[in-house]
């Protein structure tokens, strides 16, 4: 999926549960999802709190805003639903993570438990099926 500059442009400046909302439909629609992944080929995690987060887009041109700082030598990696199930999902419960939906510029996303998260996916692609 291409993202064109005007559409990254809006999606950014949405409110963190509409963009959860948009991502949503996204992954359900093109059945892919992005994170970064550190130099050691590990997930890119950051922390808020006590709680340590994944993050996750829609594409891939969504991710270059947020390649600064403890991220800049990350890079982006493309799942697809079944990637995601066998090897995202498993990380996520067995470290009690939270999903970091669409941060943008730095800035935390819609944070979800994996629970929520697989729940609102499968709600949406029930609806392509």
């Amino acid at each position: 999926m291409k993202v064109s500059m005007k559409e990254i442009e809006n999606v950014s400046k949405l409110k963190p549960f509409e963009r959860y909302r948009y991502f949503i439909k996204k992954v359900a629609d093109f059945e892919e999802v992005w994170t970064i992944k550190d130099q050691n080929d590990d997930f890119a995690l950051s922390d808020i709190e006590e709680y340590t987060l994944v993050s996750l887009w829609s594409a891939e041109e969504f991710i270059q805003s947020n390649l600064n700082e403890g991220w800049k030598d990350c890079v982006p990696i493309k799942m697809d639903l079944e990637m995601l199930q066998n090897e995202l999902y498993y990380v996520l419960v067995k470290n009690n993570y939270l999903v970091n939906v669409f941060p943008v510029n730095g800035r935390s996303g819609f944070v979800v438990s994996i629970e929520e998260f697989i729940r609102d996916l499968n709600l949406e692609l029930e609806d392509y099926e």
